[in-house]
């Protein structure tokens, strides 16, 4: 063991460190290949990944809020087909745990998707999206209810070769009974939180400032909300949990893992610094020496109160 150890194990999985990329704001890992060592990474999570491919909203799909950024990209991706072919055999390539986020709008669909995937080598684990906020009612349709959840996560299990982590909502009314509902059917894992429903105006025009009228808002702005789910739901449930919400640096990957994170996700950083990710690996080890620790697993749920 090194002197600092950041190895982090989640669903039979291990991982280097706690530090991963979270869906939708790294790619497929090659568009950031060039500017950083993937392989410093605990992980990579790619694109959503859809049974069929999608074009996504029209732009603007992105604009910059205070203290973070709304997006509608409507879950654009090349669909499940394509992935196999075009994605895969770069993502096999890398010396990092790679995680392949999984979205339907239906049980069939996501099932389609899952049993493809199963014939690929190069995949550590699955994150299945059940709460993207931004493709309509339909989007939100498996986490808004602990019996929704449930129903999916039972059924996906029954049928995928690697590990589960179903990614939640905070547009619930409460996060952790349906956290809970994801533990008893099965998931090896859980990430939180997707993004908070958000819209903006332009109040020259009249008009909204993104063509699907809301999205997803993430960065900085929802780090206190997702801190207070991770909490929460680290009081209810077992299985590892994987922060995500507005994180930074390495000052707010120790304050997720102290909250109960086991490991955490970088998302909206990447855009402003594409190598937030490596600079917190290194940032972490220079946390743990000067607090006196060796173990990165020592801090998870330390939260005194």
């Amino acid at each position: 063991m090194s002197k600092f150890d950041l190895t982090v194990e989640i669903g039979g999985v291990k991982f280097r460190n706690p530090i991963m990329t979270a869906s939708g704001t790294f790619g497929y890992g090659e568009e950031f290949n060039e500017y950083i060592d993937l392989s410093k990474l605990g992980g990579i999570v790619t694109k959503s990944v859809t049974l069929n491919p999608r074009p996504g909203h029209k732009p603007p799909r992105t604009c910059e809020t205070a203290g973070g950024m709304l997006n509608a990209i409507g879950l654009a991706n090349v669909g499940v087909d394509r992935f196999i072919t075009e994605k895969i055999p770069f993502l096999q390539t890398l010396d990092t745990n790679v995680v392949v986020n999984v979205a339907g709008f239906s049980i069939e669909e996501y099932v389609t998707v899952i049993d493809k995937l199963n014939d690929c080598d190069g995949i550590a684990m699955l994150e299945i999206n059940i709460s993207c906020p931004n493709v309509g009612a339909d989007g939100l349709e498996f986490s808004g209810s602990p019996e929704s959840a449930h129903k999916l996560t039972s059924e996906l299990q029954k049928i995928s070769r690697f590990p589960l982590i179903i990614k939640l909502s905070p547009n619930v009314t409460d996060i952790a009974s349906i956290a809970k509902a994801c533990e008893d059917a099965g998931a090896d894992a859980l990430s939180m939180i997707n993004t908070l429903v958000g819209m903006g105006v332009n109040h020259n025009t009249f008009e909204p400032l993104l063509t699907n009228v809301t999205g997803g808002l993430s960065g900085p702005a929802i780090k206190p909300v997702a801190l207070a789910c991770v909490h929460k739901v680290y009081r209810s449930v077992k299985i590892p949990i994987i922060g995500i919400g507005g994180i930074m640096d390495h000052f707010d990957v120790a304050q997720f893992i102290i909250a109960g994170a086991a490991a955490v996700q970088f998302g909206t950083a990447n855009f402003i610094n594409p190598s937030c990710t490596v600079d917190a690996v290194d940032g972490l080890k220079n946390y743990l020496r000067d607090i006196d620790i060796q173990c990165i697993k020592e801090l998870t749920g330390k939260l005194k109160v």
